[in-house]
């Protein structure tokens, strides 16, 4: 069975970028001498599914930052050439989030980091996410991309753990709660 994780970072009103993808506000408090977790997280995935917004950041960066192969749905890049660099790396595909898992439940993936905005959105709502790693940053920027977006019915959580940081930053864990009836939203 199919397991999805979350580990993303969200300024203390919820955005998890300026509104022009800008995340400086997240970089410059990022403190190299804390450990947030992220190589524990990451070692047991075989997969990062990641949208067209966090690819086209992630492109900016000096270096490909990751070692697992990265699917990014997006109908604007499906079709279109993945660079030379990445070719071993990426796959751009257009699928919806429970076509995406049955694609690689037929690859017999089992754990799968998902990255970015609109894919957290997308399979929160189709109850297609396992649990999520939210680190929040004391800070507000007023306006920007957030991570969650409108709901058609509550989505129940439960507190896994929660840790705090010198740098102020804020960890929690939640389990997502697929199999308890949801309420529906006012």
């Amino acid at each position: 069975m199919i397991t999805t994780h979350v580990f993303i970072a969200v300024s203390l009103d919820g955005f998890i970028a300026r509104q022009d993808g800008d995340i400086r506000w997240l970089l410059q408090r990022d403190d190299p001498g804390e450990d947030h977790g992220y190589d524990d997280f990451i070692i047991d995935k075989e997969v990062i599914v990641m949208g067209r917004g966090s690819y086209e950041k992630v492109m900016t960066f000096d270096t490909w930052p990751y070692d697992l192969p990265v699917l990014v749905l997006s109908k604007q890049l499906a079709g279109t050439p993945v660079p030379d660099a990445l070719k071993d790396k990426v796959q751009f595909i257009d699928s919806a989030p429970g076509e995406t898992i049955a694609r690689l439940a037929e690859q017999n993936i089992q754990r799968v980091y998902l990255d970015g905005g609109q894919v957290v959105q997308s399979f929160l709502r189709e109850g297609l996410i396992t649990d999520m790693v939210i680190t929040t940053v004391p800070v507000l920027i007023g306006s920007g991309k957030p991570l969650f977006g409108t709901l058609s019915r509550d989505i129940d959580l439960t507190l896994l753990s929660s840790r705090s940081f010198p740098s102020g930053l804020v960890q929690s864990t939640y389990h997502v709660n697929t199999n308890k009836p949801a309420s529906t939203a006012s």
